[in-house]
Order: C-alpha cells, then structure tokens, then sequence
C-alpha cells in the first residue's frame, strides 16, 4: 500500500471515528423531562415529629467547601430538624443537573476530613423505609468531642448507585441513549456519641420524610428503592 493511499485510508478512519463520537454524545437532560426540582419545596418543613430548627449553631461551614459545591451542584439544601424529644437531625441534599465526569459529586468522606474531621469508619448498608431499602453508606465522623455519624446516599438519573463504577456505569448507560442523567446527594447525619443510636433515628427521619413528598418526588429521592 502506497503512502497516499495509507494516508488517505488512515484520514477516513478519523473522520469515520469523530462523526461516531459526536453522534453518541449526549444532548437530552433528563432533568428537563421529569418534574421541576425545587429543593427548598419538595422537602417539607414539617413531617412526622419532625420539624424544622430555625435558628441552631450545629452545622459546619466551610467558605472554601461551600464555593466548591455551588460549581458541581444546582441546588442545595441545607436544614437542622429536632423532633419532640429534642433530638436534632442535620439534612444535606445536593442537586446537579448534569452528573457527568466533569461535574463530579463530592462525598462527605471526602469533605468531612477536608474541613478537619476524623474519618473513623466506613461501611455500606441498606436504609429500610416504608418506599423500599434503599442502598446507603455510613461514616463515622469526629472533630474533638463532637462525634457525628453520617447515612448518605446518591442517586444518578433514576437510580441509587454505590461506588464510582457504579456510577461510571449509570453514566454510560444513559450517554448510549444520548441522554444526559442528573444526580442527587442526601446526606443525614446527626451529634450523637450513642452511633447505633444515631443511625436508627437516621433511619426513622429518612422513612417520615420520603413519607411525606409527593410520589414523583419519592421516587427521585428514594432511586426507586427496592420494595421487600
């Protein structure tokens, strides 16, 4: 084979290869196809024995963590919750819609340690609720005396995933069929030296307040969680 030739072929390929790359890439949001998510509405103030704290000093706030979630997120929400014992419940949820490799979401094994905490233990776990179990982590975090374990789980497009490949797969799936998946981090975490403790009254938070939203919401928040 000449060298025009070879060139000429090799050309053909690239060009052959690009228009494929560009034809599989994803233009559609999924996020525009369901309902409208507004963080601050879906979410109830009030539910359960639960309600929300107005005024509390329990959170952490790091600037830095803070301007790093506004660029990778849509949306966020930000609540401390005490039912009628007292008992004090911090809710996370972060929403982007667009959960791509370059929009990556930003675990609180990662920014826990980032602002100073301990991470002391990790492990998966299932969060039992009246919509289903939905597959969750659990971390054990601590700064000094404050000891505060931490159930989260994350969503991308309609489904909860574990782990960055499933993650990495979700997204493939849905760029084959051009479709751009959005994503979702609730995060439930609580002050409570007791972690077992804490984790069941995690749990019981979690359950009233899926509880409490409209369907198409459940289903958004809970991945379409698994029915036992």
């Amino acid at each position: 084979m000449n060298l025009w030739l070879r060139n000429f072929l090799l050309l053909i390929l690239m060009l052959a290869a690009s228009g494929l790359a560009l034809a599989l890439r994803p233009t559609q949001k999924i996020a525009d196809q369901g309902p409208a998510i507004d963080l601050e509405t879906i979410i109830p103030t009030t539910f359960g024995d639960w309600h929300v704290e107005q005024q509390n000093s329990v959170q952490i706030v790091d600037p830095r963590q803070k301007e790093m979630i506004d660029k990778i997120y849509t949306q966020t929400l930000s609540r401390t919750y005490i039912n009628s014992r007292g008992y004090r419940v911090m809710l996370s949820i972060a929403y982007g819609d667009d959960q791509r490799d370059s929009m990556q979401m930003h675990y609180p094994e990662i920014c826990y340690p980032a602002q100073g905490f301990l991470l002391e233990g990790k492990e998966a776990g299932n969060l039992a609720t009246g919509s289903g179990s939905i597959p969750v982590t659990r971390i054990l975090t601590s700064l000094g005396q404050r000891n505060e374990p931490v159930t989260y789980w994350t969503i991308v497009g309609d489904r909860v995933f574990q782990g960055g490949l499933q993650k990495k797969l979700a997204e493939m799936r849905y760029g084959m069929t051009g479709k751009i998946p959005d994503g979702m981090l609730i995060r439930i975490s609580s002050i409570d030296g007791e972690t077992a403790n804490a984790y069941d009254i995690q749990t019981q938070f979690a359950d009233q307040m899926l509880h409490a939203l409209e369907p198409e919401y459940r289903r958004k928040l809970n991945g379409n969680a698994r029915i036992n």
